[in-house]
């Protein structure tokens, strides 16, 4: 029975439960009469899916989110391993992702609006611009950090370059790496929505503007909580695959 409540699975069920349970509590005192209880948010979510207004409008969400989610990976990765390896592209790059990740970035896209349009181009830049900084400072600051003793040892038994690179570096990094994709994927799905509430209303943003517009509170939550959803499953799978393909070795046993 110890085992079973001490069980990842377990506390992380636990977790969900206090929360939603925390949330149908305060929905019923109520906090707010614009904020409905967790059984309603559901309820609403059911009968969105059940009528299809749901699964409408998330091609035109995944669209930008996850064009701008690959371009940020690539991108992001390998800039980040690069600037970890040469001193001078750290010169170069570092103070520019540094600023943009503490930067409010959601003011820059009016900027994006008015240089590229209302259309799938500046949706693809705000995914980009939220999760770009947070995956190369990552990917930089594991390859930084790379143990010298490692590196040392590398070199000792006379591995070239492109061997202690990619034998020492990179698998000590990977860790960190990954971490960094996961941040990136959840600051992509805010750059997503953002796009939608502040360019142009399409997709999942459209939905929880409608239905804040016509005060049917119940549904923009449930198009609220669709979205943090997708976001969740989306960083688990990155989390199941670098343990399943990456790092067998550390995986929990259950």
């Amino acid at each position: 029975m110890a085992s079973f409540l001490r069980h990842p699975l377990t506390l992380r069920l636990l977790s969900v439960g206090i929360v939603f349970g925390a949330w149908e509590y305060a929905g019923r005192i109520p906090i707010s009469p614009a904020f409905p209880t967790f059984l309603q948010t559901m309820s609403a979510l059911f009968s969105m899916i059940a009528d299809g207004s749901m699964a409408a409008v998330y091609p035109a969400t995944f669209q930008p989110l996850f064009i701008g989610l690959v371009i940020s990976s690539v991108l992001g990765v390998g800039g980040g391993i690069f600037m970890g390896l040469n001193h001078k592209a750290e010169w170069f790059g570092a103070p520019v992702f540094i600023v943009l990740q503490s930067a409010p970035l959601a003011a820059l896209i009016p900027l994006l609006t008015f240089a590229y349009g209302i259309g799938l181009t500046s949706k693809i830049l705000t995914v980009c611009i939220m999760a770009m900084p947070v995956i190369v400072l990552n990917a930089f600051n594991a390859v930084r950090h790379t143990p010298s003793s490692l590196i040392e040892m590398g070199e000792s038994y006379l591995g070239t370059r492109r061997q202690v690179i990619l034998k020492i570096i990179l698998p000590s990094a990977s860790p960190v790496i990954y971490a960094g994709l996961r941040l990136g994927a959840a600051m992509g799905f805010i750059g997503a929505v953002l796009a939608e509430l502040l360019i142009t209303p399409t997709g999942i943003g459209d939905l929880i503007t409608y239905h804040q517009s016509i005060a049917e509170y119940d549904k923009m939550y449930a198009a609220i909580f669709s979205i943090m959803v997708f976001a969740v499953i989306f960083i688990e799978v990155l989390e199941y695959s670098e343990y399943k393909f990456f790092r067998p070795d550390k995986r929990v046993k259950e």
